[in-house]
């Protein structure tokens, strides 16, 4: 088997706790409940996800704990994230499989497995959504700093080799926003060019033109400040890249402070 579900999805804090989650953000809400639906329908073996919010500074970063126990409270916002207890299996042979593809590829990979790490809100937010009510063991991966768009989109491609000679059945979540020139307010949009863009990517993912919006990314993430400046949807790309035929589905889009959220899969055609 291979990937069976790609996905661009949300972490805004404020939808953490969904029965506080503003009524602005209610269609991403509905959107993560239907994609969850999705995931436990098909009964994946393992979930890969890219976080926004794990950043690395030199070394593309890929946690190979076995077990991913913690509580987190949120250094950028504890007001709105506190003590919130996450228990996700890992699986640390496919992690260590992965990161070893990338260090023979050239790339500057590191595994780590530390259980005491804790777990950014980039990646337990929407994972409080997505994994509801199935024990789907997880991998998490760091966005690279010094790492371009396209070493990005390199170190996808050598995870979804691995994912297709793996014989298991691999979900990848993008987690992360468009446009992202935040703004105190929580209910502000993006500005109107802003939106713009985010409507021009997203008709290219939705048609599954993915080359003209690998194409794009670069300078939209400049302009509109693509949230850690496109990596991790260049990342999602080339995971992808191993399937060149997807069928789209597009959930919602919605704001949080300036910042443009979405959720949208990517099926593999048969």
């Amino acid at each position: 088997m291979s990937l069976e579900l790609a996905m661009l999805v949300p972490h805004t804090p404020r939808m953490c706790h969904e029965e506080f989650a503003p009524e602005f953000q209610r269609e991403l809400v509905q959107g993560m409940h239907q994609v969850a639906g999705i995931i436990e329908s098909s009964q994946p073996d393992v979930l890969l996800l890219v976080s926004c919010h794990w950043m690395s500074s030199f070394d593309h970063l890929i946690d190979a704990t076995a077990d991913h126990k913690g509580v987190l409270t949120a250094f950028e916002c504890p007001d709105l994230i506190s003590d919130i207890p996450y228990h996700h299996a890992g699986d640390k042979e496919l992690a260590l499989k992965i990161a070893q593809a990338g260090k023979d590829a050239g790339i500057p990979v590191k595994a780590v497995d530390d259980p005491t790490y804790v777990w950014d809100y980039g990646t337990v937010v929407p994972l409080r959504y997505l994994l509801p009510r199935v024990n789907v063991p997880v991998i998490d991966l760091s966005v690279c700093w010094a790492a371009t768009l396209e070493e990005t989109y390199r170190w996808g491609q050598e995870i979804g080799k691995v994912l297709n000679e793996s014989g298991k059945r691999a979900m990848f979540a993008s987690s992360g926003a468009l446009s992202h020139n935040l703004h105190r307010g929580a209910h502000l949009m993006p500005s109107i060019s802003e939106q713009a863009m985010d409507k021009q990517f997203l008709s290219y993912l939705n048609s599954s033109d993915f080359d003209s919006a690998w194409k794009m990314l670069p300078q939209y993430a400049k302009i509109s400040a693509v949230e850690s400046g496109g990596r991790h949807i260049a990342l999602m790309l080339g995971v992808m890249n191993a399937n060149h035929e997807y069928q789209s589905e597009y959930f919602g889009y919605g704001q949080s402070s300036g910042s443009a959220n979405v959720v949208i899969t990517f099926k593999p055609k048969a």
